[in-house]
């Protein structure tokens, strides 16, 4: 997850049960966050000065001061917090717990939990849609994405995500009202017409999808799964053109862009027995 009001990036999945703080600027690593186990979602709460991370390994939300780079904070969550997205308008955050039927809500000011929503099934990621204001969650165990508003954290909202199996990885293209949703189960990308509420394409992806990740500027998308596969799109209104498909290496199932450099970041968990930053320039 890269911060770009301070040109920061925060990444996960070493292996090492840390996170990483590093300044894109030199690049260089500021720091290495410590007691952070087995993150599985990094959000930003620019507003707070605060980062937040999912830790499954202890089944906790870890509160992080910008500032400081120290964890202040840690709240309680279900089995398995894996997404986690962040509401600024409310000051909430909200961490879906894959092997629990329900999603926590976190109050990021007193770093205190402020209830849960029981969605119905196991949860894949969860987005923030800063163009609607509603929370989007992944339901992977009934194929649905579910909209939930966050000023009454009641569910408004169910669309069927049919052809897909295991709906996990998701990105919410406000502007073009698409929803790109990852099917873990059988290796598709799922593009979701927010409006109409249809399915507008299904598309080979490698497999176990997992990450999204959006350039704004070049309009690209980028898909990495857990086989290692990162599958690249452009996007054109509302329709997909696949640019690249390739094995990048073992565990690239994660990926940040950088807006302004439109550089590709991908934690890689072992590269000859170590982990390595793999940074990679688009071709235009």
């Amino acid at each position: 997850m890269i911060d770009p009001l301070t040109n920061r990036l925060y990444i996960s999945h070493l292996g090492d049960g840390t996170v990483h703080v590093l300044d894109l600027a030199g690049p260089s690593v500021l720091a290495t966050i410590d007691g952070v186990a087995s993150v599985h979602g990094i959000a930003l709460a620019p507003d707070q000065h605060r980062v937040l991370a999912s830790a499954s390994g202890t089944d906790e939300a870890v509160i992080i001061d910008a500032g400081t780079l120290t964890v202040t904070g840690r709240v309680p969550t279900g089995n398995t917090p894996d997404g986690i997205a962040y509401d600024p308008v409310h000051g909430r955050a909200y961490v879906s717990n894959e092997h629990d039927h329900a999603e926590t809500v976190i109050d990021v000011g007193t770093g205190s939990a402020a209830g849960s929503i029981d969605i119905g099934g196991e949860a894949g990621n969860t987005v923030f849609d800063p163009v609607s204001g509603n929370i989007m969650i992944n339901v992977q165990t009934t194929n649905q994405l579910i909209t939930v508003n966050p000023a009454t954290n009641q569910i408004t909202g169910r669309i069927g995500v049919t052809g897909c199996e295991s709906n996990h990885g998701l990105y919410i293209d406000g502007a073009d009202r698409l929803a790109f949703v990852a099917c873990e189960g059988n290796a598709k990308l799922l593009v979701v017409d927010l409006e109409s509420k249809e399915t507008t394409a299904r598309i080979d992806v490698g497999q176990s999808p997992d990450v999204l990740a959006y350039d704004a500027g070049l309009h690209r998308l980028y898909v990495a799964a857990e086989s290692g596969v990162v599958s690249v799109f452009e996007v054109q209104g509302k329709a997909l053109h696949e640019l690249a498909k390739a094995r990048l290496a073992d565990g690239a199932h994660t990926v940040a862009v950088d807006q302004e450099t439109h550089r590709v970041y991908f934690p890689l968990e072992n590269v000859n027995g170590k982990p390595v930053l793999r940074v990679m320039e688009p071709v235009r």
